[in-house]
């Protein structure tokens, strides 16, 4: 495959955009652009023009890699329709065992990267409408592999679920894990409650994660079936968003491991781990301790060390943290005078160094372990004639997490839920961050300074 993409031009130092789906071929691609010194933005295949069309200008690629369609969804058109918008870059649309492929005699001499090299631009959406890009090393991404891997006791020889999106910082993590222990990725393209189960169980999955939908659907899978659904498994991974104390005894109790948890983001993955050595009442209550050469420290509003066991902001430095944004601009607040990232998340450190993440800062809603910006959703619904004020929060959901709801204040009834669907959606918004719940309200709690009081709606329609 890396002879195919020199052929095609793809050389050291280029940026490649490649919005694909959970395929072998993904990983190869993912290999061979490595072998060319390539510089990789791997964006999730949920993303749409908006999303697409943005981190690819923003990196100046010059080649844009996806399906030609996927999911019910015309990739090739997006890409001609992101290309005819930027001639510089070439589309190349693909599918399984059509990747480009050439004679590999011809390759240059591979250069190793130094380890501030950026090698991978991978986006998160953050809390603002336009994602951010993470600029990543292999070093930076390779750093942490190895004890994520020890704290669940992956081994040459076990079988670990891919079954999220291979683009996310995780699965390029992953793939680091498959070089560094030789253990196997069993990858599901599409994840469907019944082949997606039959699959893992057929290829004698030993690690399955990674979130509460999950964990939910092979607990739902394990009802189905006689007999020990997994016979063959040790750990259950999870990420992504903290999976409720019930849910990991229903998984042990039923599925016959613990859920091993950790905590991290695209700019600084996997910080703290759980080890399957650890009390169970301890991995059910936090996300481990920090992964070999993380520190924490935890800050209040202004700045001043927390004391042990004080909730505040989480600021970390490590081995894996970015080498900034692709915005520069970006990093002076992303940043402390220490070095230390802001993660805004909240949180509290036990007296053993134990993590427990207790909220965020970040106006952010993780649905099936992806970040959806609550003011990307919000601008769609402020542009909406029938729609005088609006809010977007997240709310518990027992199969992903969290999800979607929109607060709006109305004009004349309002757009329904079908509305605005239709219209986000032709607005080029991935379906994922679609509200799933339309409540409408005279209207919005706010507080002196005109601040959206969420954590109010949050707890008002929790409560009924």
């Amino acid at each position: 495959m890396a002879g195919g993409l020199a052929e095609l031009g793809v050389g050291r130092g280029d940026v490649v955009s490649w919005v694909l789906p959970t395929w072998v071929d993904t990983v190869v691609l993912a290999a061979a652009l490595s072998r060319l010194g390539a510089v990789q933005n791997p964006i999730i295949a949920i993303y749409r023009d908006r999303e697409v069309g943005f981190c690819v200008n923003q990196t100046t690629a010059r080649f844009l890699l996806t399906p030609t369609q996927f999911g019910g969804f015309d990739f090739a058109a997006m890409g001609a329709r992101i290309c005819a918008e930027n001639p510089a870059v070439r589309h190349l649309a693909v599918e399984r065992g059509s990747f480009p492929s050439g004679d590999p005699s011809s390759l240059p001499a591979f250069v190793a990267p130094s380890a501030t090299e950026t090698r991978w631009i991978c986006y998160t959406s953050g809390t603002s409408a336009d994602p951010k890009g993470a600029r990543h090393t292999d070093a930076t991404v390779g750093s942490f592999v190895a004890s994520m891997g020890a704290c669940m006791e992956v081994v040459h020889g076990d079988r670990y679920a891919l079954v999220f999106p291979f683009p996310h910082i995780g699965g390029i993590a992953l793939m680091f894990l498959t070089v560094q222990t030789g253990c196997t990725q069993l990858l599901d393209e599409t994840v469907d409650p019944v082949a997606t189960i039959e699959f893992l169980a057929a290829e004698r999955c030993t690690h399955a994660g990674t979130g509460t939908a999950f964990f939910n659907m092979y607990l739902a899978g394990q009802q189905r079936h006689t007999g020990p659904l997994f016979p063959h498994l040790k750990a259950c991974p999870a990420g992504g968003a903290p999976t409720s104390p019930a849910v990991q005894q229903r998984v042990f109790a039923e599925l016959g491991a613990r859920v091993v948890s950790s905590w991290g983001l695209t700019e600084a993955p996997v910080l703290t781990s759980g080890r399957l050595s650890d009390p169970p009442a301890t991995l059910a209550s936090t996300e481990g301790r920090p992964l070999p050469g993380v520190e924490i420290r935890v800050v209040d509003a202004d700045g001043a060390l927390c004391p042990t066991g004080t909730p505040g902001e989480l600021r970390v430095r490590g081995p894996q943290i970015m080498l900034g944004y692709q915005n520069p601009a970006l990093d002076a607040a992303a940043f402390d005078a220490d070095g230390y990232f802001c993660t805004g998340d909240i949180g509290v450190v036990n007296e053993d160094g134990y993590v427990s993440i207790t909220g965020r800062l970040k106006d952010v809603i993780i649905r099936n372990g992806e970040n959806i910006a609550a003011r990307e959703v919000e601008d769609l619904l402020h542009a909406m004639p029938a729609v005088a004020d609006a809010a977007v929060i997240g709310l518990p959901d027992e199969r992903t997490g969290e999800s979607v709801c929109a607060v709006i204040v109305a004009i004349d009834g309002g757009p329904s839920l079908e509305e605005i669907h239709a219209t986000m959606t032709a607005a080029g918004l991935r379906r994922q961050a679609l509200p799933a719940r339309l409540v409408v309200r005279d209207a919005l709690p706010r507080n002196p300074a005109g601040k959206v009081l969420k954590r109010q709606l949050v707890d008002e329609l929790r409560a009924g």
